[in-house]
């Protein structure tokens, strides 16, 4: 066994890492990886500066990646993803974050904010051993649905209807209803058409599967990103939104369950989502597990 340590690699490693998160992927994330989707997510999300990529860490064996430390969007985050076979990187990836991936805290201070799931108690440990310490403000939960077939009906309010953004991709009004559900302000700046197209650039974005709620105006109200992931057999759902203006209508609800509905269609068993609110609890999605966080403050 020769693990190296090297750099990301900007023109093979967004395909190289996805295909790594699939081969190890577990029913119920039982790897504690990152979902490929999310993974993809991340890196064509518009609030991502491209200077992380640079921060990035890649172990190799012979050539096969073994594991991968990262931000997901922001200096001072900390993601681990492991191929089980080495749990002995664990340590010197805690050791790598110190030193390369620290980041400001809201205080002004340095520090690392490690992400590690809660059934993994030796990477807990060592946390502990590094000067971690729990900061639960920032604790990620995993949920997910078994699909059900045949699929229940979906409502929605007289007036109102569902289609995916392969049948109208309008970006203008994708801009709009993610600037509003994310409760930005009214209206969004009109420079934003660049980020939308960044996000539809992943190299699993469908389209059809990128659900929104139209209004009897013609507006987009409720906006449910889905991802299907064929090889493993799940979907996942991100981002979700309903603009402000039309809550409480069962439009969110109707524009993830579509979305998880194609997704089974495709072949799908079950739908996770990085949530436990209320919302989706209410949808059948139960808790599988906590990705907890660990901050460690660097200029103590």
């Amino acid at each position: 066994m020769s693990v190296k340590l090297r750099h990301y690699n900007r023109k093979t490693d967004i395909k190289r890492i996805g295909e790594f998160l699939v081969e190890h992927y577990q029913p119920e994330n039982r790897d504690g990886n990152f979902f490929l989707p999310a993974w993809e997510y991340a890196l064509t999300h518009p609030y991502f500066k491209d200077e992380l990529l640079d921060t990035f860490g890649v172990w190799e064996d012979n050539g096969e990646i073994a594991g991968v430390a990262h931000p997901e969007m922001y200096p001072g985050e900390a993601f681990f993803e492991l191929n089980p076979s080495y749990p002995q990187l664990k340590a010197e990836m805690l050791d790598y974050a110190l030193k390369h991936l620290g980041g400001k805290a809201p205080n002004g201070q340095r520090c690392v904010l490690a992400f590690i799931n809660d059934f993994d108690q030796e990477f807990e440990a060592l946390a502990r051993a590094h000067g971690f310490e729990i900061f639960p403000d920032f604790a990620r939960p995993m949920t997910q649905l078994p699909i059900p077939c045949p699929f229940p009906s979906i409502t929605l309010p007289d007036g109102f209807r569902l289609q995916s953004l392969a049948e109208d991709n309008n970006l203008k009004q994708v801009t709009r209803v993610l600037w509003r559900g994310f409760n930005h302000g009214d209206e969004p700046p009109d420079d934003d058409m660049a980020g939308r197209r960044l996000m539809q650039s992943a190299p699993h974005y469908r389209k059809d599967l990128n659900i929104v709620a139209v209004a009897p105006d013609g507006n987009y109200v409720a906006y449910a990103g889905t991802w299907f992931e064929a090889i493993n057999k799940f979907c996942y759902i991100e981002p979700v939104c309903t603009d402000s203006s039309y809550r409480r209508l069962g439009l969110g609800r109707a524009a993830v369950l579509e979305g998880v509905r194609r997704c089974g269609e495709l072949g799908a068993t079950v739908a996770c989502v990085g949530s436990t609110q209320p919302f989706y609890l209410s949808m059948g999605f139960k808790k599988l597990h906590t990705c907890n966080c660990w901050r460690k403050f660097l200029d103590r």
